[in-house]
C-alpha cells in the first residue's frame, strides 16, 4: 500500500510560521511566499479522519493547479510554481475575511434552507416553486464569513459592506471575478460531460492588487453533477449522480457517524482506504480529462522537503 502524507513538520529557510489546517499545511516564508502542502488527510463533518488517503493531496493540488492556470487571464492568482506534486508555492497575500460562494443550482445548504421555507439566502431572493437540484435562472452569490474557528456564517452583500469587511468598490470586483470564474469553470466542466453545480473562491490582496488564492474547482471546494441523465433524474425527483467526496460522508453515516458527540469514527479498513483513493483518482481524470500519474510516495516527506528547498534556493 502507498504511503499517505498525514503530517508535516518542515523547517524551511526563512520560515516565520506554519498553519496546520484540516487538509493543508501552509508555511509562511518571510511574509513573501506561502508554501502550501496538500496532505492526504481527509475530513468530513468537520472532523479529520484517523487515516489518510494515498494520492488525495496530489489529486487536489494538481486539479487546483490546472484551474489556476486556466483562469489566470480572468484574475491574477497567487500561484508562482508547483515544485512538487503535493505543493503549490505562491504569493503571500492578506486574505479577505469573506468567502465568495456561487451557486448555479438549488442544492446542499441552499436547498435545506429553501425546504425549510426560506426564500432568501444571503439577501438574495429565491423564486417559489423550485425543486431540489433545479438550475437557477442566473447563478446566485451567497458569501460567507471566513471563521478562524467554528463554522463559516452566511452573510449578505450589504452586511459585508456595512461591516467594512470589504469596501464597496472592491466587493463589486470580487463579485465580477466570481461570476467570470464560475462561467469559465462551467464551460470547462461541460466539455467533460459535467455540471459545475456550486463552488467557493477565496481572494486576497498584495501590494494593493487583488489575487485569487487557495484552491479552485476541486472536489473538496466544489460540487459536480454528471450532465448525462441530469434532466431525467430531476424530472423523477431522483438524486443526482455526483462527483464529490459525498460518498465518504455516506459511508460514515451508514456506519453510524455524523461528527456528533459520543459517536466513534468507524474503522477504516485498507480496502476502504484504497477504494477512496481510487475514487479520488477517478475524480481527477473526469474533471481534468488527463491521466493521473501516481507520484513516488516511498519517502514523501523527504521528497517534498527537497523540492521546496530547491525552489526557495533558486528564488533566494
Amino acid at each position: 500500500m502507498s504511503n499517505a502524507l498525514t503530517k508535516t513538520d518542515f523547517n524551511f529557510p526563512g520560515q516565520k510560521n506554519v498553519y496546520h489546517g484540516k487538509v493543508r499545511d501552509v508555511y509562511n516564508i518571510n511574509d513573501d511566499f506561502l508554501v502550501m502542502v496538500v496532505s492526504d488527510r481527509i475530513s468530513a463533518f468537520d472532523v479529520v479522519l484517523p487515516k489518510g488517503i494515498p494520492f488525495k493531496g496530489q489529486v487536489l493540488n494538481q486539479i487546483a493547479e490546472k484551474f489556476l492556470n486556466a483562469t489566470a487571464d480572468i484574475v491574477p492568482n497567487w500561484k508562482i510554481a508547483s515544485p512538487d506534486p503535493n505543493v503549490t508555492v505562491g504569493h503571500f497575500c492578506e486574505p479577505y475575511k469573506v468567502e465568495m460562494v456561487i451557486r448555479g443550482y438549488l442544492t446542499g445548504h441552499a436547498w435545506r434552507e429553501y425546504r425549510d421555507g426560506k426564500r432568501s439566502l444571503c439577501g438574495v431572493p429565491m423564486p417559489d416553486g423550485m425543486v431540489e437540484n433545479q438550475k437557477f435562472e442566473e447563478p446566485i452569490l451567497t458569501p460567507t464569513t471566513k471563521a478562524d474557528e467554528g463554522h463559516d456564517e452566511d452573510i449578505s452583500r450589504d452586511e459585508i459592506i456595512a461591516q467594512g469587511l470589504v469596501d464597496k468598490a472592491e466587493y463589486e470586483m470580487l463579485e465580477d471575478y466570481t461570476r467570470k470564474l464560475f462561467q469559465r469553470g462551467t464551460e470547462i466542466a461541460a466539455e467533460k460531460g459535467l455540471i459545475l453545480v456550486d463552488t467557493k473562491y477565496e481572494f486576497g490582496k498584495k501590494d494593493g492588487k487583488i489575487y485569487l488564492i487557495d484552491e479552485i474547482h476541486t472536489p473538496d471546494s466544489s460540487r459536480y453533477f454528471y450532465a448525462e441523465g441530469y434532466e431525467e433524474r430531476l424530472a423523477k425527483g431522483e438524486k443526482q449522480k455526483q462527483l464529490s467526496k459525498e460518498f465518504v460522508r455516506q459511508w460514515l453515516i451508514e456506519n453510524g457517524f455524523q461528527g456528533k458527540e459520543g459517536q466513534t469514527i468507524p474503522e477504516m479498513s485498507e480496502e476502504f482506504i484504497n477504494s477512496v483513493s481510487e475514487r479520488y483518482i477517478e475524480l481527477f481524470e473526469n474533471i481534468t480529462g488527463d491521466t493521473f500519474q501516481k507520484s513516488d510516495t516511498a519517502k514523501i516527506n523527504d521528497r517534498i522537503e527537497a523540492s521546496v528547498n530547491e525552489f526557495l534556493k533558486e528564488k533566494a
